[in-house]
């Protein structure tokens, strides 16, 4: 579900740039700014591969035209969970990504900023924020993306360069996720979509993990929505939290020492 994939996009982004003690990778460590707005931008960023389906978050986010867009997606990349769900889509998003961070203004006096990065992270700080439930209307949730893009642009200048990573790894997250419901994704190698032999698709437990369509799985935890998705999204939900809570606490100057 929508939800599911914004609470780990945040979690993974906390996980890899955090500085929490035992609870983050230590991976990359970034400043509680880049930390907490990279997280909203990675949820929203693992809403993306839903692109391709009338009824994501996505398609409700603009009146008509969020409906089409997610139809001409649909279309080109063949359906849901098609060409918009693999690793190719990975790369051509995060290219994108990338060259919206090279749209910028310089002004004297001021320096330059990233106009593309702000109007990416605002529309993926919509998404994220929509999709979690956070505000009721779009309008707000626009609201919310539009300021914290901005205060990308003139309070974290850094984010130039976490940005696109910030949006492959949350549409990685959400591939991820996929893979762990029965759905499954259509393979690594799309467009290419290997079939199993005669042999594998009468084994029981292997033909769910890798379907006579071509797509893989590893279903643990079951179909969308399930009581296990639910409870793996609030386990990730309530990490986040104390993810945000931790860094912003370091961002006011606070001894957290203490606490680990």
């Amino acid at each position: 579900m929508g939800v599911s994939h914004a609470t780990s996009g945040a979690a993974v982004w906390i996980a890899f740039t955090g500085t929490m003690p035992v609870l983050t990778s230590g991976m990359h460590h970034l400043d509680p700014v880049g930390v907490i707005l990279g997280s909203f931008v990675c949820a929203g960023a693992a809403l993306l591969p839903d692109a391709d389906h009338h009824s994501a978050t996505i398609a409700q986010s603009v009146p008509v035209f969020g409906r089409l867009a997610t139809g001409a997606v649909g279309a080109v990349s063949g359906g849901h969970r098609h060409g918009a769900h693999s690793l190719i889509a990975a790369a051509v998003v995060g290219a994108i990504a990338w060259l919206l961070t090279l749209f910028s203004v310089t002004r004297d006096g001021l320096g330059t900023f990233s106009i593309g990065t702000a109007i990416g992270a605002a529309a993926l700080v919509c998404f994220g924020v929509k999709a979690r439930g956070l505000v009721r209307s779009w309008g707000y949730a626009w609201v919310i993306g539009a300021l914290l893009g901005t205060v990308m642009v003139f309070f974290a200048p850094d984010s130039i360069e976490w940005f696109p990573y910030a949006v492959v790894i949350g549409f990685v997250v959400h591939l991820a996720g996929d893979f762990l419901t029965t759905g499954g994704l259509p393979g690594l190698l799309w467009p290419i979509k290997p079939r199993p032999p005669r042999a594998w698709r009468r084994t029981p437990v292997l033909s769910r993990m890798w379907m006579s369509n071509g797509y893989v799985a590893l279903p643990i935890l079951g179909n969308t929505g399930s009581a296990r998705e639910i409870v793996l999204g609030a386990i990730l939900g309530l990490y986040v939290l104390v993810g945000i809570v931790f860094e912003s606490l370091i961002g006011f100057g606070a001894d957290v020492s203490a606490l680990f």
